[in-house]
C-alpha cells in the first residue's frame, strides 16, 4: 500500500509545474488581453497541431495535462489538443532508453506518433473550423465554475487552480495505481490478442486508462515480446497520461469529451491496424 501511495504522489507532483504554467498563461491572457486580443491568439492556432505534436513527444505527460487546461478555455483548438494527445510519449521514452532498446525503434515510435498527431490534428481542425468560429467559451467561464476569485491576482489564482486539480489527479492516480498493483501486468497482458489483426483495438483501450502506468505496461509488454510494435503503437497513441481524466474535470461539456475519447480510440486502433498490415506485407 505504501508503494501505491508513493507512486501516486510521484505521478501527481511531476506534472504540477506544467499545470501551474498552464494556469498562469490562462490568467495572463484573461487579465492582459482584450477580447479582440484573445481572438488573435485563437487564430494563431492554425499551426497548433504542428507545434503541439512536436511538444507532445517530449517525455512525461506534462504537456498533455497543460494542453487540456488550455483547451478547456479554447486557447488551443481541438485539433491541437488531439495532436498533443496522440504524440505524447509519457513513460515510453525513458523505459526504452533504460532498457537499451534499438535507437531505430525509439525513433520509429516517436516519428510515427508525431506524424499521425500532426496529420490528424490538421484534419480535425479543418473539419471543425466552423465550430471553432462559433465557440464563445471564455476563460471567465472557467474561473467562475472553479470559484477561484481571479481578481486576487494571477499568481494566487493560478495556485488555487493548480491545488484544486492536483487533489483531483492524486485521487485518480491512487485508484488506478491500486488497480494496477492488485491485478498486475501479467493478468492485463493476457487480454491482448497477440498476432491478431484486431490486437490494436485492445491495446488502444489500455492506452485510454488515464494514468502514466498504461504506457509503462504497454512498453514493457512490447519489450517482453507479448505484443507487436503495431499494438504497442496503437496503445501509446491513445495514451496521454492523466490528461483524459483531467479533461472530464475541467471541460464541462461531457458530450464533447466523449467525442474526443472516441476519436482518439479510433485513430489509435486504425493506425495500429494499418501499421500491422504494412509490416506483414513488408
Amino acid at each position: 500500500m505504501k508503494e501505491i501511495i508513493i507512486d501516486a504522489l510521484v505521478d501527481t507532483f511531476k506534472i504540477i509545474p506544467f499545470l501551474f504554467i498552464a494556469f498562469l498563461i490562462m490568467e495572463f491572457i484573461e487579465h492582459k488581453f482584450s477580447k479582440k486580443g484573445r481572438e488573435k491568439i485563437k487564430k494563431a492556432g492554425k499551426l497548433g497541431p504542428l507545434f503541439g505534436s512536436l511538444l507532445g513527444a517530449i517525455p512525461q505527460c506534462g504537456f498533455s495535462a497543460m494542453a487540456t487546461n488550455l483547451y478547456a478555455t479554447r486557447i488551443i483548438t481541438v485539433g491541437t489538443l488531439i495532436a498533443i494527445y496522440l504524440s505524447t510519449s509519457d513513460e515510453m521514452l525513458p523505459i526504452l532508453i533504460s532498457e537499451r532498446a534499438n535507437v531505430s525503434i525509439i525513433f520509429k515510435f516517436l516519428i510515427i506518433k508525431v506524424i499521425i498527431g500532426m496529420i490528424c490534428g490538421f484534419l480535425i481542425d479543418l473539419i471543425m473550423r466552423k465550430k471553432h468560429k462559433d465557440d464563445n467559451y471564455e476563460i471567465e467561464d472557467f474561473c467562475e465554475k472553479e470559484h477561484c476569485h481571479c481578481s486576487s491576482g494571477i499568481i494566487k489564482s493560478s495556485l488555487k487552480h493548480t491545488i484544486n486539480i492536483m487533489i483531483f489527479i492524486l485521487i485518480v492516480n491512487l485508484i488506478l495505481n491500486a488497480g494496477m498493483h492488485y491485478f498486475g501486468e501479467e493478468k492485463i497482458g493476457v487480454i491482448f490478442l497477440k498476432n491478431s489483426l484486431f490486437a490494436p483495438f485492445v491495446s488502444s483501450l489500455i492506452g485510454l486508462i488515464p494514468n502514466c502506468a498504461s504506457s509503462v505496461v504497454l512498453t514493457e509488454l512490447y519489450l517482453g515480446g507479448a505484443i507487436s510494435f503495431a499494438s504497442c503503437l496503437a496503445g501509446l497513441l491513445t495514451g496521454s497520461g492523466i490528461a483524459l481524466a483531467l479533461l472530464f474535470k475541467v471541460n464541462k461539456n461531457i458530450k464533447e469529451n466523449v467525442k474526443i475519447v472516441v476519436t482518439l480510440y479510433l485513430i489509435g486502433s486504425l493506425s495500429g491496424v494499418l501499421v500491422e498490415l504494412i509490416e506483414r506485407l513488408v
